[in-house]
């Protein structure tokens, strides 16, 4: 079994999730600020009508924060329970890697929290991210029910 992958950047890292959790990318927007929206939210775009919410991926993977250059992607995906987006520095774009290729997470390091495995693109390591767990919201999800668009 074989996997398409989409590979995006973020402060000169590549990372990857599954091509079938993305629902498009856009060229960066302007985003609306969500009033008493949690930490993870930078806001909301519109998207062909509809309205997205926005995170901030480097927060929740503990990386160097930035405002959003006219240079930038916003990736927009589609989890288990909500449709949401994220701006990234670049979509590289689509790779295929079968099942043995992907190197498990546990096989690493035990409970890594949004990473479900590792593949290689020449000599550089990729983490593929689990885009259920990756957007997850922990204790916030009761709150988030009624800004997420429901996926």
């Amino acid at each position: 079994m074989s996997y398409q992958l989409l590979v995006f950047s973020l402060d000169g890292k590549r990372y990857a999730i599954h091509l079938q959790a993305v629902e498009r990318g856009v060229p960066a927007v302007e985003i609306t600020p969500l009033p008493e929206g949690p930490d993870i939210v930078t806001g909301v775009i519109n998207v062909h009508g509809r309205v997205i919410p926005v995170l901030n991926i480097r927060r929740k993977f503990r990386l160097h924060e930035r405002d959003i250059d006219l240079n930038d992607s916003i990736v927009i995906v589609k989890g288990s329970k909500w449709t949401v987006a994220f701006a990234v520095d670049s979509v590289e774009g689509v790779i295929e890697r079968r099942q043995e290729e992907i190197i498990p997470a546990e096989t690493i390091l035990p409970d890594m929290e949004y990473t479900e495995g590792v593949v290689k693109i020449n000599d550089d390591i990729v983490f593929l991210h689990d885009i259920d767990r990756a957007l997850s919201f922990e204790k916030k999800e009761d709150k988030l029910e009624t800004v997420i668009t429901k996926g």
